[in-house]
């Protein structure tokens, strides 16, 4: 068509015919990547764990931007958001907070964004302007399908309750209905607040430590030798996964795949799918 376009010099079916070929590629593209989330858990709900790095407010206010990251993507997917647990900093942004993200794929989608993520920028909390580096941990486990039988002993467990934190108001829980839920032999400790009920929130506890140890489950099957809590406990150089620069150029560059945008803005923005699909075309190069 396109030669027959070219021969009677119709731009506008050559237009189309282009239109087309952009089209199909859109679609094997597509296709080829559903092939990449053929693992058991690929097509689960996911919880995303959100730790600032050491630095104090701005650490902390990086962590609050990278939630902001994942919360934008997957409004621009039509996926569902719920906010589990948060603790917000002193000054601003967040010490650490669990999201839950429901959706079609969203953990084979997420599973490879676990790791240190770098930002370096002029501080906005700097008088003297400077220039900042800013480390955060985010850690991306699956919601477990009812399906999945996890055993849970009672005597595993050690369960706290405490109060709510909040802004003030008269929104803000004047009884202890806070769980933490730590599981004595592998040390996972998760934690709920959002609801009003300590019963719900004890709930969702559970449902995440089941996330959790299933997680351990599948990276101990897949002989993944990686020690999770010990990579956790430094969140700093020489561990990050992607580096955000702001300033004095602007590039976001992931340290895996070398896939790189000079449009921080917009990756900071929620525009992550570049880097997700890359992640998945690198963990199933042969």
């Amino acid at each position: 068509m396109n030669q027959l376009a070219f021969e009677e010099e119709n731009l506008q079916v050559q237009k189309e015919v282009l239109q087309n070929i952009k089209d199909l590629r859109s679609e094997v593209k597509k296709n080829e990547i559903k092939c990449f989330l053929s693992n058991e858990a690929d097509p689960l709900n996911c919880y995303i764990e959100i730790h600032a790095g050491a630095g104090g407010t701005e650490s902390q206010d990086w962590a609050d931007m990278l939630r902001r990251m994942y919360l934008k993507w997957s409004d621009k997917k039509n996926f569902k958001s719920s906010l589990i647990s948060e603790h917000r900093g002193d000054e601003a942004g967040i010490k650490s907070a669990t999201i839950k993200i429901d959706g079609d794929y969203v953990f084979g989608w997420l599973k490879k964004e676990s790791g240190i993520h770098r930002l370096v920028r002029i501080s906005p909390f700097d008088s003297g302007a400077r220039r900042h580096t800013s480390f955060a941990s985010v850690w991306i486990y699956p919601v477990v399908d009812e399906n999945i039988n996890i055993e849970i002993l009672e005597k595993d467990l050690r369960i706290d309750t405490y109060r709510s934190s909040g802004a003030g108001g008269q929104h803000v829980n004047t009884t202890d209905s806070a769980v933490r839920i730590t599981h004595i032999p592998s040390k996972i400790v998760v934690q709920c607040q959002n609801e009003r009920s300590q019963h719900k929130n004890k709930e969702t506890c559970m449902n995440m430590l089941k996330a959790r140890l299933y997680d351990y489950e599948i990276k101990k099957r897949e002989e993944e030798n990686q020690n999770i809590e010990s990579s956790k406990s430094e969140i700093g150089w020489g561990h990050q996964i992607r580096s955000y620069v702001l300033q004095p150029y602007r590039l976001v560059k992931d340290n895996r795949t070398s896939f790189e945008s000079t449009s921080p803005d917009k990756v900071l923005d929620g525009d992550i799918d570049e880097f997700l699909e890359q992640s998945l075309y690198k963990l199933n190069e042969k």
